[in-house]
């Protein structure tokens, strides 16, 4: 698949690919980095927020693979490329695993061929679809995905861009396609540590940027994992959900809470 440069406005900030400027990608523009940096004044702690739910997402993936058994991921809002994209991980010990990754950036369909990639036994597949359309979602994932099977459903950052509460029918409507034994992995932006950056890093965000979002307390967040079976040591901090054992005392909090819980 290759880039379309009639996608892609160099002059205009992008949220995807600010994102991928503060993991220490390089698929950003001089504008993105600009915003980033001014999102970075607004909240300094932004940074460590990406890096600590990036972790997150590893760490859960391996957990999934190694302990769960899981082999089918279904991740919505997947963003830009960067270092240890979930069928990386899953791969990297599973490698029959199979993998959805779902946007509706054309930024991201742009490069997506960068994610279109598989070990031998395994499948990798794209599709462009938006997450307030789960039944589009569900329609293509089913091309590779076994819905009769259980499949981890990868919602990281992405819910905050959905900014009333259809969200929860939303998310609700894709854990009810999945069968027992699936899993949420689920974390989402909070006020909870450090308020008055947070909201000033979303009114940057949503002036500067092309895709509005919001803040949610962690009471909020828990509604997404009602009738679910929210794992140790449930919702927290992304930075403090099961670090490495290496590290002597639990890792400083960021605004990002989240958690894995299993479908019954």
């Amino acid at each position: 698949m290759p880039l379309d440069a009639s996608l892609i406005n160099s002059n205009v900030p992008h949220s995807a690919r600010i994102w991928n400027y503060w993991l220490g990608g390089k698929d950003c523009y001089e504008i993105d980095r600009q915003v980033g940096d001014q999102i970075v004044e607004a909240n300094p702690h932004i940074l460590d927020i990406a890096r600590a739910q990036r972790a997150f997402l590893v760490r859960a993936v391996e957990y999934l693979v190694g302990e769960a058994g899981i082999r089918q991921f279904l991740d919505v809002g997947t963003g830009l490329p960067t270092a240890n994209n979930t069928h990386e991980v899953a791969q990297r010990a599973a490698p029959e695993s199979r993998i959805v990754y779902v946007d509706h950036d054309p930024i991201v369909l742009a490069h997506a061929e960068a994610l279109l990639t598989s070990t031998p036994g395994g499948r990798t597949d794209y599709i462009d679809a938006d997450l307030r359309n789960p039944d589009g979602i569900l329609e293509g994932a089913a091309k590779t995905l076994d819905f009769t099977q259980p499949v981890a459903l990868m919602l990281l950052g992405i819910a905050a861009h959905v900014t009333d509460d259809a969200v929860y029918d939303i998310v609700g409507r894709l854990v009810d396609a999945l069968p027992s034994g699936s899993y949420l992995v689920f974390c989402d932006s909070t006020e909870a540590i450090h308020p008055e950056h947070q909201r000033a890093m979303i009114k940057q965000w949503n002036e500067a940027s092309d895709n509005p979002r919001v803040n949610r307390s962690p009471e909020e967040l828990a509604r997404f994992f009602e009738g679910l079976e929210l794992l140790d040591p449930g919702l927290v901090s992304v930075s403090r959900w099961r670090p490495e054992p290496t590290e002597s005392e639990l890792p400083a909090e960021v605004d990002s809470f989240g958690g894995v819980a299993r479908k019954p």
